[in-house]
């Protein structure tokens, strides 16, 4: 049992027609943002970059830190901490590492049920772009 939260990153990604979803290929299964633990010496932005390009092969652009979810129990496995960006993705999305498969998704019609607390996230993330529009 880890004493402490333990830090990790994940990514709202636009692409041209949505949002970037990967399926676990580990437990929790689902699907979920694209995102990881942060390594040693890393800083969050590179945290997030390496394991973008890992589940996806995407570069990102325009990263911008979004928010801090840090309830208890928003990972199943243990207190994680979720540092999320949003950024734009080029390149061809191919899944890699931990993603089994990737969906490329309109933010307002995600149709399956999300891990974690990505659900909230992107609840949030439609709220703040709602709000840009005003």
């Amino acid at each position: 049992m880890h004493s402490h939260p333990i830090p990790a990153v994940d990514a709202i990604i636009a692409v041209e027609d949505g949002i970037v979803l990967i399926e676990r290929r580990f437990p929790p299964h689902g699907w979920a943002l694209p995102g990881g633990f942060i390594e040693v010496g890393e800083t969050v932005e590179t945290a997030i970059r390496r394991e973008v390009k890992e589940e996806t092969g995407l570069e990102l652009s325009n990263l911008e830190l979004f928010g801090v979810y840090s309830e208890p129990d928003r990972d199943p496995r243990r207190h994680i901490i979720s540092i999320v960006f949003t950024a734009g993705g080029h390149g061809v999305p191919r899944a890699g590492d931990d993603a089994g498969r990737i969906v490329v998704v309109p933010p307002r019609s995600i149709d399956r049920p999300l891990a974690f607390d990505h659900e909230q996230i992107l609840r949030d993330y439609l709220r703040a772009a709602n709000q840009k529009i005003r």
